[in-house]
């Protein structure tokens, strides 16, 4: 992995061109037909970043659900892997964080798409610039009913057992529940809660007693934020694909929030 960044590194110095950021699409929900004007105009995005992308990172919830057998995955979003693959194929590197939603990926991404997958934050220095990047669920203080059923999801057994439902069943199952229920889907209400409430926000600050970052980059929350949490150092939130249609570019110098329009 060390090389891959290395490449990246030098991929990005050299042309000095675009990244860009997007998270919580959540395609599939509430049913595939009702997402699919979605997923026509997030690939209309991709096709417009082609263009200029030296990177491309989706922090998480990509699908309301997915789930990898060892031999099934979900069927449905050709288009995006599609699109996707296309895109890496081309060169431009993509980084998958996985979400409360889609959790359960495992390599599928990898062998099929040369698209690394992480389950935790990353630290990444661009262009001088340091990110703490991630998809931001079970991060902060409170929301602990959520961070015990994540305990459950992500157990190898609990994993194990779901593997023995036929797909047909356990699909159907889980996004069911992804729908319907809010502590299972991490579904919020996207109002601004006040920086002393926003869970980021104070995980955020509170990383940075640690050691300093200029930008704090996540997913989760559903709301466009951009907010200065320190001298310097600034958190972001990417919004979402459902109402907003936002995602975030950084062009070596500055980051920006920006809504697709096509």
């Amino acid at each position: 992995m060390i090389n891959i960044f290395c490449i990246f590194e030098s991929h990005y110095n050299n042309l000095k061109t675009k990244i860009y950021f997007a998270s919580d699409q959540h395609f599939g929900a509430p049913t595939p037909a009702a997402s699919f004007p979605r997923e026509q105009k997030f690939v209309a995005w991709l096709d417009e970043i082609k263009h200029d992308a030296t990177a491309l990172f989706l922090l998480g919830d990509l699908f309301d659900f997915w789930f990898e057998y060892k031999t099934v995955v979900p069927k449905g979003f050709v288009r995006v892997l599609g699109k996707l693959a296309e895109l890496r194929d081309s060169g431009i590197p993509i980084y998958f964080f996985v979400g409360n939603h889609d959790l359960w990926m495992h390599d599928y991404f990898e062998k099929e798409l040369n698209i690394p997958v992480f389950h935790d934050n990353q630290e990444y220095t661009f262009n001088g610039k340091t990110f703490l990047i991630g998809h931001g669920d079970g991060k902060g203080p409170g929301d602990k009913g959520y961070k015990r059923m994540k305990k459950v999801f992500t157990n190898p057994f609990s994993k194990w057992l779901f593997r023995w439902l036929h797909p047909d069943i356990g699909v159907k199952l889980a996004q069911y529940l992804s729908v319907k229920n809010k502590l299972i889907s991490g579904a919020e209400d996207v109002k601004f809660l006040g920086e002393e409430n926003e869970w980021l926000v104070q995980y955020a600050k509170r990383k940075l007693t640690f050691k300093h970052y200029n930008y704090f980059i996540f997913g989760h929350r559903h709301l466009p934020m951009q907010l200065e949490v320190g001298e310097n150092s600034t958190y972001i939130n990417l919004g979402d694909w459902i109402g907003y249609f936002t995602y975030g570019v950084f062009d070596g110098e500055k980051f920006e929030l920006k809504e697709f329009k096509n």
